[in-house]
């Protein structure tokens, strides 16, 4: 399997969860180094070569792994990289690296391990929903199996050792993707971001660190990875992120109470665009395809899927354009592929008038 196969393969992380979908999709990510050799920012090329090497071996006989196929950085081209990223798959930090790096995942992409990025090993899982709890199970065990194989840089005092120590302890980041359209028409995202953050929370836009909220997405994740267990994160981030669901869907109602003719024009309009443009950017992509989640998940869209949806979110981007074409494609050609992308889907579906 390569690469290539993974555009006609839609991970199953993209399939839709349970309805409303406030949470879109959970993930959990574990940094782990070796003992006795260079971390990867100190290691030199040679050693890091040997140490990704050695690491391939052992990933690839891994059960948790399996079926699984192995992705070499330096011969990943630059649309392989922008694919990867769009797909949650590697970080930017790994798009930038080459000789030494790599990514090893399971077919289905809800398994993955980078090597030789910040850390030797970012292990990661993700699923559709909100599933933090069997997430970090599945997590938990690959890192089992891992480390029968290897000896991790671990201290009593400290925990798991880290290149960045806002990651030292746990070396546990647990995360979830939540649509709040409601939470937003209604002016209250806001003070809900700044609560989560003064609780200890990270709120970041769809592709992580340094993005935008864009589409009305937004990752929560916990910052704290020292002086808790592993499950404690996860349990308080679990009763954190049901809270923030049941306040958007407290939203929702109040909207459809209060404002109907507002929600409706927001998902009208967000057809209506989709379903004619001729060039659409991927901030506009995004924004309209928000208000046709809500359409769905509210019963005003009929014909398109939760699914259908989260696959538009990812093959609109435009290193999935133009990994779907085989070339390089500019901005402006992209939004003119990306509108007639988008606009085929959506005219099989239909506005529910109320």
């Amino acid at each position: 399997m390569t690469v290539d196969d993974l555009v006609r393969n839609p991970g199953a992380w993209l399939a839709a969860g349970d309805l409303p979908a406030v949470v879109v999709s959970s993930r959990v990510r574990l940094a782990r180094n070796l003992a006795g050799v260079a971390f990867p920012g100190w290691a030199g090329e040679d050693e890091s070569v040997r140490i990704e090497q050695g690491l391939r071996d052992v990933l690839q006989r891994l059960p948790s792994l399996s079926p699984g196929f192995r992705v070499d950085m330096v011969s990943a081209s630059a649309i392989d990289r922008d694919f990867l990223r769009e797909r949650h798959l590697i970080s930017n930090e790994l798009a930038q690296k080459t000789k030494g790096s790599g990514l090893v995942l399971r077919e289905d992409e809800t398994l993955s391990v980078m090597v030789n990025e910040e850390d030797h090993l970012r292990l990661q899982a993700m699923r559709p929903g909100m599933d933090l709890t069997n997430l970090w199970a599945a997590m938990d065990a690959l890192d089992n199996e891992i480390e029968d194989q290897v000896r991790y840089a671990y201290t009593p005092d400290l925990g798991y050792l880290t290149a960045c120590p806002s990651n030292v302890g746990t070396g546990l980041r647990a995360s979830v993707m939540v649509h709040v359209p409601g939470l937003r028409l209604t002016n209250e995202i806001e003070p809900i971001i700044r609560g989560l953050t003064k609780i200890g929370l990270a709120v970041r836009g769809l592709q992580g660190e340094g993005t935008e909220a864009s589409g009305n997405m937004f990752q929560i994740s916990n910052q704290t990875t020292l002086g808790e267990s592993e499950g404690a994160i996860v349990e308080r981030l679990v009763q954190i992120v049901n809270e923030v669901a049941a306040h958007e869907q407290n939203a929702r109602l109040r909207l459809l109470e209060q404002r109907e003719g507002q929600v409706r024009d927001c998902v009208g309009r967000a057809y209506g665009v989709l379903s004619q443009a001729r060039v659409l950017t991927s901030h506009e992509a995004l924004d309209y395809l928000s208000g046709l989640r809500l359409g769905i998940e509210l019963g005003m869209i009929k014909g398109l899927g939760m699914g259908d949806v989260n696959r538009l979110v990812v093959y609109t981007q435009p290193g999935h354009l133009q990994k779907v074409a085989g070339r390089t494609i500019d901005p402006d050609e992209r939004d003119e592929v990306r509108a007639g992308i988008v606009r085929e889907r959506v005219r099989q579906a239909t506005v529910v008038e109320d």
